[in-house]
């Protein structure tokens, strides 16, 4: 890759003591936005303030989506709108990075139909940013790197949103090519980070006060797969829980078809993992789970559920469900609800199944209508409001302890925050106990959330 800190002194050279604004817009996943903090971490070192209004800047990046096709159609409908913004101000820069860049033609509709736009970035190729810069403030038209790098920006320093909550990747890209999914074509094959290498980036967050450590990857789960054998999750896992501090450790996504006995066992042997697994189901028909390419069965997944049940039967599951997937029968989608019974999640994150170009799920004939699909969401969520208003009354009249976030935005006076199990929990309190853990009471399980008294 390239070496910045000369590029960087070169473009501070170039651009002297002028002032310079960066908006960076990230979009999508909490991948995305731990990118989108590296891509500040080098605006900043390039001497980059950072503004909200895109008026305002000299440097526009927008780090971009892929999931689905309508995340790149806004994206397209922004970039249209920012012509007005160029026509302004000859010298702003737009920049696009991201998922969406990452596909050769998408980079290539940006080139030829918006002209006004200054680079182009790849998802592995964040460190050739100043480089890039370079190129555009020194004349360049179109700059470009999508390229594939092994290069995982580990020495980027990130300008973080949150001053205790920290988004730390471990692995990168996906090796599962579910039919529905676009990320393998876009992120790579599953690239590990070297475990020294993350245990030593979460000390030093620890270190400088940070509460919640996020791990983040598209399968955490088969973290080190890559390595021979150097490290797997769950010893990973065990290796952070020993840092000294007083920290939470969460971390997504798990694939069901690797969340192994080994990987139960720390989560409830250690005491700084949370007591909270997001463990996607995306349907409970084994045939649905068989076209998606999902490799396990629902009765493979309610297993796995058993499992941690039988060690906590109160244990918090999360999970993503994939409504309307091509030609999903009634009785499919009924063994999706039957499963969302048993298994009690305490939320779910539901989506109506969108046709996404360049996967194999877009080649499928569906018949089933997009009036039924909208009907099945309907009936699903209101399954779940159901479970949920009564799952969570097991929490009444137990302390949980909870990590503050922020003012609650629906009452005056209260906190909201998130505890071991993520569960959100408001409670009245000072804005000071914000980026601190709380002893919280329950005494009222909403469907959404659980509401309790501040333990001082």
């Amino acid at each position: 890759m390239n070496d910045n800190n000369s590029v960087t002194k070169k473009i501070c050279e170039i651009l002297g003591n002028t002032s310079r604004k960066a908006c960076v817009r990230s979009f999508g996943c909490q991948l995305n936005v731990s990118d989108g903090e590296k891509i500040k971490g080098l605006l900043s070192d390039m001497g980059c303030d950072f503004t909200d209004d895109e008026t305002e800047a000299d440097i526009i990046i927008l780090n971009t989506c892929a999931v689905r096709e309508s995340a790149e159609d806004r994206i397209f409908g922004i970039l249209g709108s920012m012509k007005k913004l160029k026509e302004l101000k000859p010298s702003l820069i737009i920049g696009v990075s991201g998922c969406m860049t990452a596909q050769s033609h998408a980079a290539e509709k940006i080139r030829k139909s918006y002209p006004h736009v200054s680079f182009v970035m790849g998802t592995s190729a964040i460190s050739s940013l100043p480089k890039l810069l370079l190129d555009c403030i020194q004349g360049t038209k179109f700059a470009s790197d999508i390229s594939e790098y092994d290069d995982f920006s580990a020495t980027v320093r990130q300008v973080r949103e949150s001053s205790f909550k920290a988004s730390v990747p471990i692995m990168f890209g996906c090796n599962n090519f579910c039919t529905y999914c676009i990320v393998p074509y876009v992120r790579g094959r599953e690239r590990s980070r070297q475990p020294d290498d993350i245990i030593n980036e979460v000390r030093e967050l620890v270190q400088n006060g940070y509460k919640e450590i996020m791990l983040l990857g598209q399968n955490v789960n088969s973290y080190g797969s890559d390595l021979g054998g150097k490290m797997s999750f769950p010893q990973l896992l065990r290796e952070l829980d020993a840092i000294d501090g007083d920290f939470i450790i969460r971390f997504m996504s798990s694939h069901p078809k690797d969340a192994t006995t080994e990987l139960i066992d720390a989560i409830f042997e250690c005491g700084k993992v949370a007591k909270h697994l997001h463990l996607p189901l995306q349907s409970g028909s084994s045939s649905v789970l068989e076209r998606m390419n999902r490799r396990y069965t629902a009765e493979k997944y309610l297993e796995t559920v058993d499992c941690i049940r039988q060690r906590d039967p109160d244990f918090s599951l999360t999970t993503d469900i994939i409504v309307g997937f091509p030609n999903e029968t009634d009785g499919e989608f009924r063994a999706t609800l039957d499963i969302m019974k048993r298994v009690e999640y305490d939320n779910i994150y539901s989506f109506i199944y969108s046709k996404r170009s360049g996967t194999k799920a877009a080649e499928m004939e569906d018949m089933t209508s997009e009036e039924e699909k909208s009907c099945r969401m309907r009936e699903l969520l209101a399954v779940q409001r159901e479970i949920s208003s009564e799952h969570y009354k097991r929490f009444i009249g137990r302390t949980m302890r909870v990590l503050v976030d922020d003012v609650s935005k629906k009452r005056e006076g209260f906190l909201t925050g998130k505890s071991s199990e993520f569960i959100i929990v408001e409670f009245e309190g000072e804005p000071s106990l914000i980026g601190s853990f709380a002893q919280v009471k329950i005494t009222e399980a909403m469907n959404w959330a659980v509401r309790g008294e501040l333990i001082k």
